[in-house]
């Protein structure tokens, strides 16, 4: 009984696999970035991802003891400084 099961799920694992990759390249097409999402990153979300992690920096800095109290430092240098440092410099540019 499995013997005969084995190449229809084979097949049909395979046949899924194979859709399945021609379908993320062509959402992966849809979604290149225009000229203005990218004029827009440049000008206003990069500079205002600078300042936030500027700004979340002195933030975390104030905010560590009792951060440190609380058991939650980690989650607030995620927050206050690594998203905002990821957001300025490390995404693909006009990618929101």
């Amino acid at each position: 009984m499995l013997k005969s099961l084995t190449k229809p799920i084979a097949l049909f694992l395979s046949a899924i696999l194979i859709l399945f990759s021609f379908g993320s390249t062509a959402f992966a097409l849809e979604n290149d970035p225009s000229a203005g999402a990218m004029i827009a990153d440049t000008v206003l979300a990069r500079p205002m991802g600078i300042v936030t992690t500027i700004v979340g920096s002195a933030l975390f800095v104030v905010s560590l003891p009792f951060s440190a109290l609380g058991g939650n430092a980690k989650i607030a240098y995620t927050k206050l400084i690594k998203e905002p440092f990821v957001f300025s410099f490390m995404r693909p540019l006009g990618d929101f």
